[in-house]
């Protein structure tokens, strides 16, 4: 039975995401924010992450846990990392550092026996995509439910960025970066937003995700708040295949942020 620090995993960040629409990951718009660089997306520090995880679980553990990951400084583009997992009973710890740095922290373990999904209700269509505003997110509407098909191209691609070679993800499993992503992807299809930040995820993979399903994508606002001049949001996110909730996400992001003093 694992026990204590299994592995140290080695990687380098890569920023693939300077030229999107959100403008956290360009040099010149994070520099307003008092960062260093363009952030590399919280998305693919998970995927960092879960690759020491899925080469010692395998990809069961696509299947059946829950993880639950927080950002506490960002990545940059070229930053060394260094991804230790460690191993308490069932719970398992992944730390993800550079420059000396913790950036990201993630816990992980199996779902509850009792364990039941969250119903999310598909939102009425909606015509614009409007900038995001305090005033227009409103906890507890559905966002219009659609439709995601990844095929074996796009899969590749997620894999790629995050530098991960599992031969598993060449044979039909969703990689996590993918799934993570998409959660992103959601929030982007409903409203418009210039600059804004993923601080963390809460992910309850309750079945694996494989290449060609048709994925239905619900979402939800569930919480919003203000603090020290940011404003934040949680979504909730269900995934259904086949009317069944494959997997659930709990996505908190800063959807507005404080610019550093003059």
């Amino acid at each position: 039975m694992l026990e204590g620090w299994v592995s140290v995993y080695r990687t380098t960040a890569r920023n693939f995401s300077a030229n999107a629409e959100n403008r956290i990951h360009s040099d010149a718009i994070a520099a307003q924010f008092g960062f260093e660089g363009a952030l590399v997306p919280g998305a693919a520090v998970f995927g960092y992450m879960t690759h020491p995880l899925v080469d010692t679980l395998g990809p069961d553990w696509l299947s059946g846990w829950q993880v639950s990951v927080r950002f506490a400084k960002p990545a940059y583009d070229g930053d060394s990392l260094a991804v230790s997992h460690h191993v308490e009973g069932d719970t398992h710890t992944v730390e993800c550092r550079a420059r000396d740095i913790l950036l990201a922290e993630l816990r992980t373990h199996p779902l509850a026996p009792d364990s039941r999904p969250t119903a999310i209700d598909s939102g009425a269509p909606v015509t614009e995509r409007p900038e995001i505003a305090w005033g227009n997110v409103n906890v507890g509407e559905p966002f219009p439910a659609w439709t995601w098909s990844p095929d074996a191209i796009e899969n590749a691609e997620f894999a790629a960025q995050v530098e991960d070679g599992l031969p598993c993800y060449r044979t039909g499993v969703l990689h996590p970066h993918a799934i993570l992503s998409t959660a992103n992807r959601t929030f982007i299809r409903r409203y418009v937003l210039p600059a804004w930040i993923h601080v963390g995820s809460v992910v309850r993979f309750r079945r694996l995700l494989r290449v060609g399903e048709e994925i239905e994508v619900r979402t939800v606002p569930t919480r919003k708040w203000r603090r020290k001049g940011y404003e934040f949001v949680d979504l909730g996110i269900a995934y259904v295949v086949d009317g069944e909730v494959a997997t659930e996400i709990e996505h908190t992001s800063i959807f507005c942020i404080a610019r550093r003093n003059a």
